[in-house]
């Protein structure tokens, strides 16, 4: 995906970290510099993410990683949305576990080239909905680093926070999976299927069985 095939969000989000990068350091804020450019710096990974893998991501399936961590790392920490709203962690972290099992799943299918019938749906759901938490997993490891070398408290209030979210991570990885899941049934289910079928058309090469 090029810098010139991006939503219009994202271009904002991108001026707004930059001028705020400039912000912080001209105030000398160095740690929230840091977080800001290190946000930034984030927001271009599906980018990286195309040309090394060679996968195309829907524009939609783009800007929600970027608005994800924008609204994550930015907001969240710097602007302190997580204390200032006690529901915003409950929905960052439910919204970024049902994309986990999307991505889950999509990957999953993409290891049998598309093709619905090389193994039970039900398996395929599984093993999506495995990998979703195990990235939810990771994440937690990263909040847990963000906050031992930069001082942040992305845990907040520490193991009961973790746990919470490793909760609320495997229920939206369950809906990520449930998605996947009637995807293959020709189903649809809450708009996800869709989004599964974006990815789908966008990467024909990865799924030659899909029929």
């Amino acid at each position: 995906m090029k810098l010139s095939r991006q939503n219009f969000i994202v271009y904002l989000i991108w001026f707004f970290l930059s001028i705020q990068t400039v912000i912080m350091l001209w105030l000398g804020h160095w740690n929230e510099a840091f977080v800001v450019a290190f946000t930034l710096g984030l927001t271009f990974l599906p980018m990286v993410f195309e040309e090394r893998l060679g996968i195309k991501l829907p524009i939609t399936f783009a800007a929600m990683i970027v608005i994800f961590m924008f609204a994550t790392l930015f907001l969240g920490e710097i602007s302190d949305f997580y204390e200032k709203y006690w529901w915003w962690d409950l929905v960052l972290h439910s919204g970024s576990a049902i994309g986990f099992g999307l991505i889950g799943f999509v990957l999953v299918f993409m290891l049998f080239q598309g093709d619905r019938y090389a193994a039970p749906p039900l398996a395929l759901a599984f093993l999506s909905f495995a990998i979703a938490v195990s990235i939810g997993t990771l994440w937690e490891i990263f909040e847990f680093a963000m906050d031992s070398f930069f001082n942040l408290n992305m845990q907040k209030s520490g193991l009961k926070d973790t746990m919470w979210d490793m909760i609320v991570n495997t229920i939206g990885a369950s809906i990520g999976a449930i998605a996947g899941h009637h995807y293959l049934q020709g189903r649809r289910f809450a708009g996800l299927s869709r989004l599964i079928d974006q990815f789908v058309k966008a990467n024909k090469k990865f799924f030659r069985k899909n029929k």
